[in-house]
């Protein structure tokens, strides 16, 4: 017999079961004949009482013991998936040696762990910083970097960079209000335009030096222009400089060039710029690092890509499929809209998301059919995603916001 003490618990197995299994531990502790390698196999050895000591946990030992005698490794739901690996590897015994049942289960509580983990990671990276105060030790100005790091980064270092994270979201707010008026009518006189114009100008100086102080605080430009709340920050002020870019050339052909040219180009011009001003609206995105709901919307997106993916595949099938239906049935009506396939994606669409303008409407009673069948594979279609993005994001949100309050 191997007497077996693992964790202060003994077992006894007999030589000839242990050597069944020649690849596993104790296989090789009742195979070996040389007092040396059987040493290396185990923690300790007592010469008296002729037992092998193992520091391993008993309580999952019990499941290895029995599969000696019994060919047959069982796992059980409430034990850690890693530390039973672990411990399977450290005695040498082969997953496969499981019930198939209880191996597919298991390999399932694996993956899940797994993917918990990673996401836990992510979580995590999703509120560090892109530096630390530690990596400005030794470099140059590495006490002014670190205190403008402090400033703009750390908005909860002091109380100064605290007003520095309000001032951020506050201009934010305000340039998008400032956008959005500049459009009104009553504010397209010269007044109201100049005082739209002031206000951009001042919130594009806020924006670039913002954007600046990052920079000088960063210990990685590469690192810096990969970020993405920078490259954000970077589409915040880009369109103030191009918009005056474009005047001041448009000032010079004003100068150069004939009326009628001088006219297109203009018009060519006016386009372009109207295009660089709505490029503002990407300031909002701004508000996504002071944000955690926007975090963990941000990061919901990312992590469910594969359904959000296949709710587009499933939206664009239910559109091809219930407008070329619509037309099949609808086409010959006279004064209809569904004059072809093309024309009926805008109802499908509008009718698989349930919203149902009524602009365009079947006029027979096989085109309502259609139409009902429509509507009911999109309240489908809409329920079954919803909620698994919602319990996602609320279990990223309250992950998030846990380890912002640790920090």
């Amino acid at each position: 017999l191997l007497n077996i003490n693992v964790g202060g618990k003994l077992f006894q197995i007999a030589c000839k079961v242990a050597a069944r299994y020649p690849v596993t531990r104790l296989g090789k502790l009742a195979l070996y004949t040389d007092p040396m390698k059987k040493l290396q196999l185990c923690d300790d050895y007592s010469v008296q009482k002729n037992e092998y000591f193992f520091d391993r946990d008993p309580s999952i030992f019990h499941y290895i013991f029995h599969f000696y005698h019994s060919g047959v490794l069982w796992i059980m739901d409430e034990m850690c998936p890693s530390n039973f690996v672990e411990e399977i590897e450290y005695w040498g015994i082969h997953l496969k040696h499981s019930q198939r049942c209880c191996r597919i289960l298991f390999e399932e509580k694996q993956d899940e762990l797994s993917e918990y983990l990673k996401i836990q990671k992510e979580l995590e990276a999703e509120l560090e910083p892109l530096d630390s105060a530690e990596q400005f030790e030794g470099r140059f100005l590495g006490q002014f970097r670190k205190m403008i790091w402090n400033l703009i980064e750390n908005p909860y270092s002091s109380v100064p960079a605290k007003i520095i994270a309000v001032m951020s979201s506050f201009f934010v707010l305000i340039s998008i209000v400032g956008m959005t008026l500049s459009t009104v009518e009553e504010m397209k006189h010269k007044t109201g335009k100049m005082w739209m114009e002031q206000l951009e100008m001042i919130c594009a100086i806020f924006f670039t030096s913002e954007y600046l102080m990052r920079l000088i605080s960063s210990s990685s430009f590469k690192h810096f222009l990969r970020a993405a709340f920078n490259a954000v920050d970077l589409v915040a002020i880009l369109p103030f400089y191009i918009q005056i870019l474009f005047e001041s050339l448009d000032e010079g052909d004003m100068l150069y060039h004939e009326e009628l040219h001088k006219m297109e180009n203009v018009s060519k011009l006016g386009k372009v710029l109207k295009l660089i001003k709505l490029m503002r609206i990407f300031r909002i995105l701004k508000l996504a690092r002071h944000s955690t709901g926007l975090r963990a919307f941000g990061f919901t997106m990312r992590q469910c890509y594969q359904q959000v993916c296949c709710l587009l595949l499933f939206i664009a099938m239910g559109v091809f499929t219930f407008s070329a239906l619509m037309h099949s049935v609808e086409h010959d009506v006279p004064g209809t809209n569904f004059t072809s396939i093309p024309y009926a994606w805008w109802w499908a669409a509008v009718s698989l998301s349930t919203v149902g303008y009524g602009d365009t409407v079947p006029n027979t009673v096989l085109g309502r059919m259609v139409a009902f069948g429509c509507i009911s594979f999109g309240i489908i279609l809409n329920g079954m995603p919803i909620s698994i993005l919602y319990n996602k994001f609320s279990d990223y949100y309250a992950k998030l916001k846990a380890h912002e309050n640790e920090t």
